[in-house]
């Protein structure tokens, strides 16, 4: 195959003309004078993934969000990335290390940019990803477009919490997440409080808004003055919402998509979690009594950051 050359806008809305008028890929690249490869190239590299044809307006907002990621990538030295490379190595995760960098090196980048790297990296057979214990969900295909899954009007975004969840200061102020089993049907709620750590575990029988809601509910009846604000994952699952702050006086905020270092309290007690529910295991058998005992058990384990305080001491405490 030759080597392959950027195509012009301009060229891109004449192989979308041709294509339509069901001209062969030896004329386009006639008419073009540019190479069949050239041609197939782009044909393979910016084809819509919505309808499964060729569209110029799509193909130039792919090339440019590639552009867009290869300058970010580009923007750091091979040194600078072997740096990231090692602390990776060691297992440290994007967050870690982006702090280490901060106080000990002349450079910083965000923790986003090396979870980019990494799933750039995985897609091409790299296995850095392997020293994660979480790594974030794919990014959108759809470049240059506004990501409109998963949205619904009036949710708050996290940005808008008061200071004060963010700082732990004070008691009531909790994460939601769902985590689903291998048959990505039967799941589990995890509802844990920022300031003590404590978890709340219900068993779903399925992941949609009226089950996510209903469970959601159940927790929060117990401990209803316990709970000032909610941050939940980006899911659609969540959309009830509405319902919880209309029985409780609780306000939802909701996290940025993929970016699950915003809920640090739930993603760490989800990986806490998985000692007793591994991952790529089937919830099927996940009884309700069973993640009583599971919370009970990461409720009454002492905890370094709580000065080796369990997380129901704390809880109960405050």
């Amino acid at each position: 195959m030759g080597k392959y050359h950027q195509l012009s806008q301009e060229e891109q809305y004449t192989i979308t003309f041709l294509l339509r008028r069901n001209n062969s890929l030896a004329e386009i690249s006639r008419q073009l004078k540019r190479s069949k490869s050239t041609i197939s190239r782009e044909l393979q590299r910016n084809r819509s993934n919505h309808d499964d044809g060729y569209r110029a307006e799509v193909a130039h907002q792919y090339a440019t969000a590639r552009r867009r990621r290869q300058r970010r990538r580009s923007h750091f030295s091979g040194g600078q990335w072997k740096v990231v490379f090692r602390h990776l190595r060691r297992d440290w995760s994007p967050e870690k290390i982006v702090d280490h960098l901060k106080r000990f090196h002349t450079f910083t980048m965000t923790h986003e940019t090396i979870y980019q790297y990494l799933l750039w990296d995985k897609k091409h057979g790299g296995v850095l990803y392997k020293h994660l214990r979480i790594i974030t969900k794919r990014v959108r295909k759809r470049y240059g477009s506004r990501d409109s899954r998963g949205i619904l009007p009036g949710k708050r975004h996290i940005s808008t919490r008061p200071a004060i969840v963010e700082t732990r200061g004070e008691l009531g102020h909790w994460e939601g997440d769902t985590e689903v089993g291998t048959d990505r049907y039967h799941c589990i709620l995890t509802l844990v409080e920022r300031k003590s750590g404590f978890v709340i575990i219900k068993k779903l029988r399925s992941l949609t808004v009226k089950e996510v809601t209903a469970a959601a509910i159940r927790a929060i009846r117990k401990h209803e003055k316990s709970f000032k604000t909610i941050t939940f994952d980006n899911g659609v699952e969540f959309h009830g919402y509405k319902k919880i702050e209309e029985v409780f006086p609780i306000v939802c905020y909701f996290a940025s998509s993929y970016h699950s270092w915003e809920r640090g309290s739930n993603e760490n007690t989800n990986g806490l979690i998985r000692q007793y529910i591994p991952k790529k295991t089937s919830i099927k058998f996940i009884t309700q009594t069973k993640c009583d005992w599971i919370a009970k058990r990461l409720n009454t384990r002492p905890r370094k950051r709580l000065a080796f305080k369990t997380p129901e001491e704390v809880y109960y405490a405050a």
